[in-house]
């Protein structure tokens, strides 16, 4: 069995003229450094442009009468009891394309409480990683995986305590969601959030419980992309109809890729502040590299990034100071289950599981039997044709419109790190309105957090990889309770 492994890819993909997804399949969750990467070549295809809405008229809704109890998932193999209802199935995107998207939602962990809480919308990056394999399965769901790739153990930090949350796979070619489109295995930024625009009206239609709930999107990651661009689709969507078609009240996005120019020198100066590449080699990136979005990338500034990408060596780059996974054989009898300490191996577990025919069956999934495995992140997407250099222009527009926007960081994440994300705030040049505090859980400092004006705030959680809530779930259920709530983390 084959998944992506966790170590840093040189600089052989500045040479590409696009970003071919399938070329590293094989690297677990690397795609959007590669597309970073990508994107610094001055012959690169992709089209870097500001993102506009998609302006088409509403799509025709499709009829969702009956689906919803279809949809219905009584037990998941290998699941402890609960209480609460969950779902998956495929809502259609494109009937002409044959274009369907894979979806799994959990309800509240209460189910009396239901039907007062908000609904959370959780998309996973990559571009091309699942947010059923990754969101669901090692973060946030209510479910984790065992050893032995058939066991599920309850997750006690769940955010279907604080929300019914729903995950969807998107775009075409990641997890189960697919299409009979070859052209649509090429992917991109606009596309992606047109589809998910159409998925979510049409996920309406089918839960009409939840049309004039309160709406949450959140994600991590490339999702940084994802979230703002279907939000500003919804808000430009409402504009347009003058009347709320969605009830979108606010956006959660962690170690997100936001804006270029501070990711790539952020990302490069938390190496060099974590002492994983040498001070003169970060001195040398901020002299000869010029991550601007003019980006006159030099043959000095390829040599010392180069240089910064060997020096890191094997480690988890997404959790600097957590073991990499050395053997993902699958046991007999699962290992001694933790929340607190997920294992390094997890992808391989949940590969096993989400690969077993009775899982598909019982979640409604692959029900067109694709020619190939479900993976945690695509083998089957071609390319990415056009990402924007940033989204502080869509942060900008929700904070002006009065939509909660939350941005949060764990602070051991070397792909998308804290550093970057606080130079895009600075990049913003917004006021402060509370400063710089930490913030606490069970009596210790959970991370620090600074709130800026027009409802935008901060929040680092500590000792948190890039999957914040896969490594400290505890604080991760803190950060989206108060999110919903729209209450300050705790200051004792």
């Amino acid at each position: 069995m084959e998944i992506k492994t966790s170590h840093i890819v040189l600089f052989s993909v500045l040479l590409l003229s696009s970003f071919v997804l399938h070329t590293f399949a094989k690297r677990h969750r690397e795609a959007d450094y590669q597309l970073l990467k990508a994107k610094l070549n001055s012959n690169s295809n992709i089209d870097k442009s500001h993102f506009t809405a998609y302006d088409n008229h509403l799509p025709e809704l499709i009829t969702q009468k009956g689906l919803k109890e279809k949809d219905r998932i009584h037990r998941l193999p290998g699941q402890p009891p609960v209480r609460f209802n969950q779902y998956g199935g495929y809502i259609t995107i494109n009937e002409t394309a044959g274009r369907a998207f894979y979806y799994y939602f959990t309800e509240a962990q209460h189910p009396s409480k239901a039907q007062d809480l908000p609904l959370l919308l959780w998309l996973n990056g990559g571009p091309g990683c699942s947010s059923l394999g990754y969101g669901a399965m090692q973060e946030l769901g209510p479910f984790r995986v065992g050893s032995d790739g058939k066991t599920l153990y309850k997750n006690k930090f769940a955010w279907n305590y604080a929300a019914n949350v729903l995950f969807l796979e998107s775009p075409a070619g990641v997890g189960f969601s697919y299409s009979n489109t070859t052209e649509d295995y090429f992917g991109g930024d606009r596309k992606t959030a047109a589809d998910n625009y159409v998925f979510i009206l049409n996920w309406l239609e089918r839960f009409p419980e939840y049309k004039n709930r309160d709406l949450y999107i959140a994600g991590e990651s490339y999702a940084g992309h994802y979230v703002p661009q279907l939000a500003h689709n919804i808000v430009y969507h409402n504009k347009k109809a003058n009347k709320t078609i969605i009830n979108l009240k606010g956006i959660l996005i962690g170690n997100a890729v936001i804006n270029d120019e501070t990711d790539n020198m952020g990302m490069y100066d938390f190496f060099a502040n974590h002492a994983l590449i040498a001070r003169e080699t970060s001195g040398k990136i901020h002299k000869y590299c010029d991550f601007s979005p003019k980006m006159n990338i030099s043959d000095e500034c390829y040599k010392f990034l180069a240089e910064a990408d060997q020096a890191i060596g094997n480690i988890n780059i997404y959790n600097i100071y957590y073991p990499l996974c050395f053997d993902g054989n699958l046991t007999s009898i699962p290992k001694k289950f933790s929340i607190m300490a997920i294992d390094p191996c997890s992808d391989y577990f949940v590969y096993s599981y989400l690969n077993h025919p009775e899982v598909q069956e019982a979640m409604h999934a692959n029900v067109t039997k694709l020619h190939y495995d479900w993976q945690p992140c695509s083998d089957v997407l071609k390319k990415w044709e056009d990402s924007a250099q940033t989204v502080i222009p869509l942060i900008k527009e929700f904070m002006a419109n009065g939509i909660r926007v939350w941005i949060f960081s764990g602070d051991v994440d070397g792909r998308v790190p804290v550093t970057g994300t606080q130079y895009a705030l600075e990049v913003m040049n917004i006021s402060t309105i509370n400063a710089w505090r930490a913030w606490y859980r069970d009596g210790e400092v959970g991370g620090y957090t600074q709130d800026y004006e027009d409802n935008l705030t901060f929040v680092t959680i500590r000792e948190a990889g890039h999957q914040v809530p896969s490594y400290r779930p505890d604080r991760g259920l803190s950060l989206v309770s108060h999110f919903v709530e729209g209450t300050p983390l705790p200051n004792k």
